[in-house]
């Protein structure tokens, strides 16, 4: 299957190839973006979702306020995500290095595919807004951010291999 998208990916590649780009672009733009992202909006939007669960009791109207803040910036994040899985493919067929061959791939498969059963959570309306539901959610993303920085580990031992 990698093989298959890397020939399909091949002639936007060489088109890459042929600006002749710097190394430090091809080999390492992906994980800068992408690490600005996962830290920045995943950081953030994290915060923003605990915060609006711890305050639920204690301040309802600062905790209805950083749950909006987290549904704002989770889905974008989400979105950015996929955009830079694509990215981080193109990126290895450019450098011409095998696409499923390391445990980043797997890992960012992984996450993304939490983050798609995660936001499912949210969008059903947490079940009929279920308490249970909801510490799910709140858990499982943890840990989704947990295994996001796995992902960037991974990244990082991939990028230093190329």
């Amino acid at each position: 299957m990698g093989e298959n998208l890397s020939l399909l990916l091949e002639p936007l590649a060489s088109q890459f190839r042929a600006l002749n780009l710097p190394t430090l672009l091809t080999q390492w733009g992906h994980p800068f973006f992408m690490s600005i992202v996962m830290f920045a909006m995943g950081g953030y939007g994290a915060y923003a979702g605990w915060k609006g669960r711890i305050l639920t009791a204690s301040d309802p109207e600062l905790a209805i306020a950083s749950k909006a803040e987290h549904r704002k910036i989770m889905p974008v994040m989400f979105a950015f995500m996929a955009i830079g899985a694509t990215g981080g493919i193109l990126s290895l067929v450019i450098q011409k290095h095998a696409i499923m061959a390391s445990p980043h791939f797997l890992t960012g498969s992984i996450v993304l595919t939490f983050l798609a059963i995660n936001s499912l959570i949210s969008v059903t309306g947490f079940g009929g807004n279920k308490p249970e539901l909801r510490k799910v959610h709140a858990y499982f993303g943890s840990t989704i951010g947990v295994l996001m920085v796995v992902h960037a580990l991974m990244g990082l031992k991939l990028g230093l291999s190329i």
